[in-house]
């Protein structure tokens, strides 16, 4: 029973130091394309990536969230719920950029349009609304992901 209640506290610390440096990895993800660095949200199961950026009222220029899938097919979003104009990039599995819909406004009534990667994509990114202009995002620019994502699923 001691051992049980020493063993107890030392537990809850290692789980404790663990789910702090998961937060801490979660806070220091990024990702870079065309040279700028964006701080950044993964979306690795079906649940994240439903809600995605819905009901966001703001988006830092320097944020982003990246869905991350297992495999790579065509792939629609859309944005219901989703409050901010978004700039949606579309990735193929080497993380090469294949498409982009630029400055997509948001849904005010359904049915929303659906936005299609025009190609087989694995990874998507959302920016703020004209911020892949802004900074001269072009189709063929790769994707640098700084962080785990093997966890999608």
């Amino acid at each position: 029973m001691k051992r049980l209640l020493v063993s107890a506290p030392i537990l809850g610390l290692a789980l404790m130091a663990g789910s702090a440096l998961a937060a801490t990895a979660a806070k220091t993800a990024s990702v870079v394309l065309h040279g700028k660095t964006f701080s950044t949200e993964f979306a690795l199961d079906d649940a994240s990536r439903e809600h995605g950026l819905m009901d966001r009222t703001k988006l830092a220029a320097d944020h982003s969230m990246l869905f991350v899938f297992t495999n790579s097919e065509t792939r629609y979003f859309w944005m219901k719920n989703t409050l901010i104009p978004l700039d949606i990039l579309y990735f193929d599995k080497d993380r090469k950029l294949i498409s982009i819909a630029a400055d997509v406004p948001p849904c005010k009534a359904d049915p929303c349009k659906a936005y299609s990667s025009y190609g087989s994509a694995q990874y998507v990114l959302e920016l703020g609304g004209g911020v892949a202009k802004q900074i001269g995002i072009q189709v063929g620019d790769e994707l640098t992901i700084n962080g785990d994502v093997s966890g999608a699923h």
